[in-house]
């Protein structure tokens, strides 16, 4: 059968490439990651262990590897999908979305696995960028999917009926060889969660999907086939994908599937599943600590390892929940261009308010505006290179994410003496207020310290004197009422606890802070808010 090739067409040129640094990991020419994943973990520990759990009941792996192989039945059988092929995943966390996910990489095709929370608009939008040939949704959100992509063939799942993927599996044998995929050929078109307001698509190959369980996984994880995952992002979202699917599946451990959890649900769920690896945010740890679930839970927690991502964990978090636990979550940065973690630290190897350094498999580096190195305790952009990369698909941006073979993150980071590498903020959350460069998340950390914040967001806004200001935009813990004797309590504690000289000159209290789909704060949209506010208020 003739593949499809729309994702190798539109890969960016060579020379706009990042350098790739993988042979270390020893993959061969040809791979299908589905199949070393499941099938090739079966051979390794048996197909009788526990892999999906539920609420309700558990998938074995011998009940994933039939189901998953039905499904590429139905794909490759039913719906004459041919390798290359883009289907659009769409549904929350549970076990037919891990098994259409398999299936799809099985039968060759490419996953487009999307937030289950997109609305019509953005899904027009991901489905405009990455043209997809079929969908596989969960029948809970095929609305929003025919309103967005009208004419998308679909196969609903979990909704019962003949068109039902459940159904059509059930008439399969459930006996499929996997297709016999090149190592890089593109298995996932992963679009970015938005921040910006116009989402990219990164492309990764089959070998990138092992390649993060066996760097990050093996080497700071460590997980062992006794233990049970749990995550609270998307499987849509990379950071979601790794924690929930690829790392336990790689270590023939199991993962419990939520769909949601309050952070006290999650807390009961933790102790009630024996979860021992738990994947959030570190919004997600002060939500379970403000609502006291973890003080519930205790040292006596099964918790052996928590990690957090997405946003830069905040010291205060980090010493709160180990006061708690005694449990040191391990803080990492990844991205979606570079598909998971490639810096971070565990265990005694934590220093508390830093990020880490490069995972085994990855190198980094701290860059000034041209280009070149800078010293140690020098702040600039970070640079970073490993056995993943970034490549966007079709996209003029390719050209600003990769510079000299570096994969240029957008932040901006100093390095210790020790190689350690400490988060100052986003390159553009940078503040420059009458000359002073002030990093946002310093002055969210600072006033996180305090008792009455939740969560805050930190970002520059106009002044006709000063150039910029620091504005804050915080959420009180509930009950609590913002004003200005408030905001004048929140000024005086930031100065005490940082230079005066970074406090927030504008303090603004909102009920909620904006946020993607994967938990990331829009600061972009803060931003606007905070420019329309003070351009209001300046003179003419």
């Amino acid at each position: 059968m003739r593949p499809d090739t729309f994702c190798r067409d539109r890969l960016p040129p060579r020379d706009q490439w990042p350098e790739l640094r993988f042979e270390q990991l020893g993959y061969p020419e040809r791979l299908n990651c589905a199949d070393e994943l499941l099938d090739a973990t079966i051979r390794r520990f048996g197909a009788d262990r526990p892999c999906l759990r539920t609420t309700t009941g558990t998938w074995t792996y011998g009940d994933l590897l039939r189901r998953s192989s039905q499904a590429a039945q139905v794909l490759a059988g039913d719906c004459g999908l041919r390798p290359g092929n883009r289907v659009l995943l769409r549904g929350p966390n549970n076990p037919w979305l891990v098994a259409a996910w398999l299936a799809v990489l099985k039968a060759g095709g490419v996953a487009v696995t999307t937030m289950p929370l997109l609305r019509p608009g953005e899904i027009a939008t991901i489905t405009a960028l990455t043209e997809p040939d079929l969908a596989i949704s969960d029948h809970r959100f095929t609305a929003d999917l025919a309103a967005g992509a009208p004419g998308l063939r679909t196969i609903p799942y979990g909704g019962g009926g003949a068109d039902d993927l459940v159904t059509r599996c059930a008439a399969k044998s459930g006996s499929f060889a996997a297709a016999p995929t090149a190592a890089d050929d593109v298995a996932l078109l992963a679009p970015t969660s938005g921040t910006t307001g116009r989402p990219k698509v990164t492309m990764h190959f089959h070998r990138d999907v092992l390649a993060i369980a066996d760097t990050f996984a093996r080497h700071i994880l460590r997980p062992r086939p006794d233990d049970i995952f749990a995550s609270t992002p998307p499987i849509g979202f990379t950071y979601g994908l790794g924690g929930q699917v690829v790392f336990p599946l790689r270590a023939g451990a199991s993962s419990l599937l939520v769909e949601h959890a309050s952070p006290g649900d999650l807390a009961g769920l933790i102790d009630a599943h024996g979860v021992t690896v738990l994947f959030t945010a570190p919004t997600a740890y002060r939500a379970m600590l403000a609502a006291g679930a973890v003080a519930r839970a205790g040292p006596a927690t099964s918790l052996r390892r928590c990690v957090s991502a997405g946003e830069h964990l905040p010291k205060p978090v980090w010493e709160d929940f180990h006061r708690a636990t005694g449990i040191k979550i391990i803080d990492g940065i990844g991205s979606t261009e570079m598909l998971h973690i490639f810096i971070s630290a565990a265990g005694d190897d934590i220093r508390p308010g830093a990020t880490g350094r490069p995972v085994p498999g990855y190198r980094a580096a701290i860059l000034g505006p041209p280009g070149d190195p800078v010293p140690d305790g020098t702040p600039g952009r970070l640079a970073v290179s490993g056995p993943t990369g970034c490549r966007y698909l079709a996209d003029d941006r390719q050209r600003s994410y990769v510079q000299g073979g570096w994969n240029i993150t957008g932040d901006t980071f100093i390095r210790d003496t020790d190689g350690y590498f400490w988060f100052q903020a986003r390159s553009d959350d940078m503040i420059i207020s009458s000359g002073y460069n002030i990093a946002g998340p310093e002055v969210e950390q600072a006033l996180l310290g305090h008792p009455d914040v939740l969560e805050v967001a930190v970002v520059a806004a106009p002044d006709p004197v000063r150039g910029s200001i620091v504005q804050a935009f915080v959420v009180l813990r509930d009950g609590l009422d913002g004003g200005p004797a408030k905001a004048a309590e929140l000024q005086d504690f930031t100065k005490r606890s940082i230079a005066p000289y970074k406090y927030p000159r504008a303090v603004e209290f909102v009920a909620s802070l904006p946020k993607t789909n994967s938990g990331k704060v829009q600061r972009y949209r803060l931003r606007e808010l905070a420019a329309r506010t003070r351009r209001a208020g300046f003179p003419a």
